[in-house]
């Protein structure tokens, strides 16, 4: 499994509450940028229209190599592909009980086809915020104090 783009942000903003994973359409120009690693999923988001789901605001940029009649639009809309049942689950999930959709990461499976991680969250607080960060610079002190006393610096 090798990743394409992560997307970073949506873990500092959202609690995960479930992960699923589904296969994303693209055209070919799409495809090539991709395995050059031309993708941020930053500002990105999943919403569900009529019942399909679409990756929206995700950018995929264009190669230079890339004819100009197979160019794609760098933000467009891309369907989701995933089983009619679970789009309904999270359906009723995200409407009734306030998640959201976010993606979380692009990669390609086994047999080389390109997936992405799609999560149901739930949007963090400033104080949550503040305690994941808390906590990060603490695990990062302790890496860099146990680093520091195998040296032998002390």
């Amino acid at each position: 499994m090798k990743i394409i783009a992560r997307n970073k942000k949506a873990l500092f903003n959202y609690n995960i509450i479930e992960r699923f994973e589904a296969g994303v359409v693209l055209k070919g120009s799409e495809v090539v940028a991709l395995r050059a690693g031309r993708a941020n999923l930053k500002d990105s988001f999943v919403r569900i229209i009529k019942g399909e789901l679409f990756l929206l605001n995700a950018h995929i940029a264009l190669l230079n190599t890339t004819h100009a009649f197979y160019k794609h639009e760098e933000r467009g809309a891309r369907k989701l592909l995933m089983h009619k049942k679970q789009i309904d689950k999270l359906f009723g999930r995200v409407s009734i009980e306030g998640y959201t959709l976010v993606i979380l990461d692009l990669y390609f499976n086994n047999k080389n086809k390109i997936k992405a991680t799609l999560a149901l969250v739930k949007g963090k607080n400033l104080h949550d915020k503040r305690e994941t960060l808390k906590k990060k610079q603490a695990d990062l002190d302790a890496k860099m104090a146990l680093k520091n006393i195998n040296k032998g610096i002390v």
